[in-house]
């Protein structure tokens, strides 16, 4: 049976998840607060952590940090109540397996942690491999979009791919490094060998040594046995190192040593391993900039140097979101045990206005929850994320919110008790009736109408907006999923 930690400073949350986990055949532990969490881990292991983002006094986001510290093996979930995906693409970069939003939805939570315990068996916990969103067409695991950009790196590919350059790939968060680094991989005369992927950004400074190099029996405290590195493990073949910009200077020194010599050390040893290994990585900032203002080794970069390739977001891709979009819906349908056939107009059009700040990542887990929620043959905007719907209202992107005005009394008048309250016209909200016997839902109806009038007036800033009507910025997005929840 396996054992679930769940870390949440909500009494309700936590007694609702012991309840349902329990049910469903997993011995569950409880914590109220991250120093909890850790006392608990210390006398007891699990195999899996269900954490809350936001909670007082540890963070979700530095509790995960921790615990990747003691065992980075261990999935991490992280549950949001923010939609924001930028705050969900940062967790996943330190590490967390996945992220699941509020309101919570019973069937996505155990897809997810069926799927994290079933990958912790497999290998993928002793080397920290980024999840993979893209397939080849050659094999079927993967597919390329068919836009002119990626039609150039697919030719990028096939040119340096037979070689032993070292390649660097740049490219913002899920949108598909590790694709591209896999396919080099297959089309070098490496492929029979093996390919390991590597997130540096998730890899603690004090473990990243022992990950990459492996360590020597009694090496340092809690080093029982003698550990095989990702180096020693790929030898012959290749591998791929995500976030590289992320790694220590005293990993950089010793990461350039590999290269250079092609000899290495587990930490504590005194024999040299010869290495035979080609080396991928792979960042979303320029490492020569990063080197000119000292925040990467030169002499490392110019070893990587060999070759780069640029691979653009999927928003100057839109010829092939749809292509993915469907392709995600396929490995849903199969992971669900779903048949829905495709997208909507709505949703088509919707997918190729959002910007896509996660990417492929992004929009996969949009598409796995909108096959959850979806009882028809066709996605539709019922099933789709609130900012999502509403993007080009509420727009979510930070550099946007910063341009606008930053005083904090922004003249507004709401209405008045005894006015009728006009609804705002909303191009993208799902335009299904209220049910007009239910007090409450005509209560969420008039709540919902008050939140968009606050929000109009102040340019759809949503913090101003939460000000304004004296509730947290928590509160605002869990009213507005309140609303949806009772139009749909």
């Amino acid at each position: 049976m396996s054992k679930i930690l769940v870390v949440d400073d909500d009494n309700d949350m936590c007694n609702l998840l012991n309840r349902f986990l329990t049910k469903n055949g997993y011995q569950v532990m409880e914590a109220r607060t991250g120093k909890k969490a850790l006392e608990a881990m210390s006398t007891s292991m699990p195999d899996l952590v269900l954490c809350d983002y936001k909670m007082e006094g540890m963070s979700g986001a530095e509790l995960l940090s921790k615990i990747k510290a003691i065992d980075f093996n261990i999935p991490v979930i992280i549950i949001t109540g923010y939609s924001d995906i930028k705050i969900a693409v940062e967790i996943m970069k330190n590490g967390a397996y996945d992220y699941v939003t509020k309101p919570l939805y019973p069937e996505e939570i155990l897809v997810t942690i069926k799927t994290a315990l079933a990958n912790k068996g497999t290998g993928a916990t002793s080397v920290p491999i980024a999840k993979a969103y893209s397939l080849t067409p050659a094999t079927g695991d993967y597919i390329f979009g068919n836009s002119p950009v990626f039609q150039e790196i697919l030719k990028q590919i096939a040119l340096v791919a037979p070689t032993n350059y070292s390649v660097i790939i740049y490219g913002e968060t899920g949108s598909g490094k590790e694709v591209i680094a896999n396919e080099i991989h297959q089309q070098s005369r490496r492929n029979k060998k093996p390919f390991i992927a590597v997130d540096c950004g998730a890899m603690s400074k004090e473990l990243a040594g022992s990950e990459l190099f492996g360590h020597e029996k009694g090496s340092f405290t809690g080093a029982f046995e003698q550990k095989t590195g990702i180096f020693e493990m790929a030898n012959g073949g290749t591998v791929f190192m995500d976030e590289i910009a992320n790694l220590s200077y005293d990993i950089q020194v010793s990461l350039l040593r590999v290269i250079q010599e092609r000899k290495m050390r587990r930490v504590g040893g005194n024999k040299d391993i010869v290495l035979d290994v080609r080396i991928i990585v792979a960042s979303n900032e320029k490492l020569w900039d990063m080197a000119s203002r000292n925040k990467f080794r030169e002499d490392l970069f110019h070893r990587f140097n060999e070759f780069s390739i640029e691979v653009p977001p999927l928003r100057s891709r839109g010829n092939d979101i749809m292509i993915f979009a469907s392709h995600f819906l396929k490995q849903a349908n199969k992971e669900l045990g779903k048949n829905i056939k495709g997208f909507n107009k709505e949703v088509q059009d919707i997918f190729h206005k959002y910007i896509w700040y996660g990417n492929l990542r992004e929009l996969k887990n949009v598409i796995k929850r909108a096959t959850l929620l979806t009882d028809g043959e066709e996605v539709s905007t019922n099933s789709l994320p609130f900012e999502i719907i509403n993007y080009n209202k509420l727009q979510f992107d930070v550099e946007i919110e910063n341009k606008i005005s930053d005083k904090e009394n922004i003249p507004v008048s709401l209405p008045e008790e005894n006015k009728m309250i006009q609804p705002v016209e909303e191009p993208h909200v799902a335009e299904t009736s209220i049910k007009k016997n239910s007090l409450k839902s005509v209560a969420v109806s008039a709540e919902f109408e008050t939140i968009m009038q606050a929000l109009k007036q102040t340019n759809y800033n949503k913090s101003k907006a939460a000000r304004i009507l004296k509730i947290d910025r928590k509160t605002l997005y869990n009213k507005m999923s309140l609303h949806k929840e009772f139009t749909n």
